[in-house]
């Protein structure tokens, strides 16, 4: 709820926190930029805010070649918010107009096309229609800059209907032509046409290196890898299987990405940084949280600590129900038997990498994908590997998600979630939160019966949720806190 007074404050200071939540416009020059923008800061008759990329761009501006702003991480307004708006933006990220069109995202939120247009142009400033193609132009680009694919083929496999509305598109908002951002991005482009590498930008301070060792100890054979240092999976995307390998450097997380068909580009970039966490608001969570005795240590020992979420939100309801009283180590276990009986043999290969190159890789190649839903929605309950209430839970799970009456997509309505997970024989309010705080990425997800969060803050479950009132809308946040220190033996 700023005023353009404080925005314009922000942008003198070159603050990189506030990049992604708006943009400015420069009417002197026809350029937009991120607050960080290194160039001179304009005069402030010169300056328009703008609340999105797409909007500035529907208002004519392109994008500035020396800050990259539609290459800004996420706004966390639209992570954490539970409106139409949000839940769209969310679904338009994962790709969702590429596949569906408008008409399908209209449908999986429950409204009319023109309700959702309406929403959006209030507050985006962009129709949904001009949000997506700001999206296939981002995607566009990454393609253009790091693979030897055609100018054609790379119009399409980001989603544009022909080449020419490509070019037009391009033109509008970068000011070049597709073949100009191939030869000013210089350097080599991979020779095949399913392998990237990219830099997946956050805002600091960015504990990443917590969330990668969360999913890492939990890696399960098969399907995932961690070294200590690079984490690898496998992914199930839209049009195919896909590996990722994600490692933390200095102000960015490094990706490298294997995909049997490129045009899922956008949502494996999503996924990716839903997995991680990486359009959090790290200065707006930790001042709220430090404001606790029981946390701010917490806090200023691990600031800007990130959420892990999820690729996969069947697979997370699956590994919650599995590790429901089960160590660690024995879900790992179990999962991986799972996966080697029920999960399906990846098609693209995890990439190896010998020797020092600076290239990286999957650690040792992970390849199997998850089960899918009708994988697991008939497995009969006697099978073994868990008791049968567990199974038959599962395969609840797996049929709810399979006719829609469970949804946990990016756009769900997380309360709706919740109560379609209670409803499954065997799911308790434990599981159901932390499929939230994970598949949902609900930032204000809180499992209190968890026994670890219990004996980490010395407060039994009701007293804990008691005291996790004064958290919200950031309980998942305080929970990670509790979690990592009693892992990490900063508190008994």
């Amino acid at each position: 709820m700023w005023d353009d007074e404080t925005r314009y404050a922000v942008i003198r200071g070159k603050d990189a926190r506030y990049d992604g939540q708006f943009f400015t416009a420069v009417r002197t020059t026809g350029i937009y930029c991120r607050p960080s923008c290194p160039a001179r800061t304009p005069a402030r008759a010169n300056v328009s805010f703008y609340p999105s990329a797409a909007a500035a761009q529907r208002a004519g501006y392109r994008s500035c070649r020396r800050c990259f702003p539609d290459d800004a991480p996420g706004s966390p307004r639209w992570k954490v918010g539970e409106d139409v708006a949000s839940r769209a933006v969310r679904l338009i990220d994962d790709g969702v107009v590429e596949r569906e069109g408008v008409a399908g995202l209209a449908r999986r939120l429950g409204y009319t096309e023109r309700h959702v247009s309406r929403v959006l142009v209030d507050e985006l400033g962009a129709s949904p229609q001009a949000l997506a193609i700001a999206h296939r132009l981002h995607h566009a680009r990454t393609l253009l800059e790091t693979t030897a694919l055609p100018v054609a083929d790379v119009a399409f496999a980001a989603g544009f209907g022909s080449v020419r509305q490509f070019n037009d598109a391009a033109r509008a908002a970068w000011a070049l032509t597709p073949s100009e951002v191939r030869r000013r991005a210089g350097g080599p482009a991979t020779a095949g046409p399913t392998t990237l590498e990219l830099r997946l930008r956050h805002r600091a301070p960015a504990a990443v290196d917590r969330a990668l060792a969360f999913v890492g100890v939990r890696a399960v054979e098969g399907v995932e890898t961690w070294n200590g240092a690079t984490y690898g999976r496998t992914m199930r995307l839209p049009h195919g299987p896909g590996t990722v390998a994600l490692e933390a450097v200095e102000g960015h997380v490094r990706a490298r990405l294997a995909l049997a068909d490129v045009r899922d580009l956008g949502a494996a970039v999503a996924r990716c940084r839903r997995l991680l966490d990486l359009d959090a608001d790290p200065a707006a969570v930790d001042e709220a949280l430090a404001a606790s005795s029981l946390l701010a240590p917490l806090v200023a020992a691990v600031p800007g600590l990130r959420v892990p979420g999820a690729v996969d939100p069947f697979e997370m309801v699956v590994r919650a129900i599995v590790g429901q009283q089960v160590s660690v180590a024995g879900a790992r276990r179990t999962l991986g038997t799972m996966v080697e009986r029920f999960g399906g043999v990846l098609s693209v290969p995890a990439e190896r990498t010998e020797g020092d190159s600076g290239v990286l890789s999957v650690p040792t190649g992970p390849g199997r994908v998850f089960p899918s839903p009708e994988a697991l929605a008939d497995v009969d309950p006697a099978s073994g590997l868990v008791p049968q209430a567990r199974w038959r839970a599962i395969s609840a799970a797996a049929r709810a998600m399979i006719d829609g009456s469970l949804d946990l997509s990016p756009g769900a309505d997380r309360a709706e979630a919740r109560r379609a997970l209670l409803a499954i024989p065997g799911i308790g309010p434990w599981t159901a939160e932390y499929v939230a705080l994970r598949a949902l990425g609900d930032p204000d997800g809180f499992p209190s019966g968890d026994l670890v969060l219990q004996k980490a803050a010395g407060l039994d479950g009701r007293a804990l949720a008691e005291q996790a009132e004064a958290w919200r809308p950031w309980r998942a946040y305080a929970a990670m806190h509790l979690w990592t220190a009693a892992t990490e033996g900063r508190i008994s």
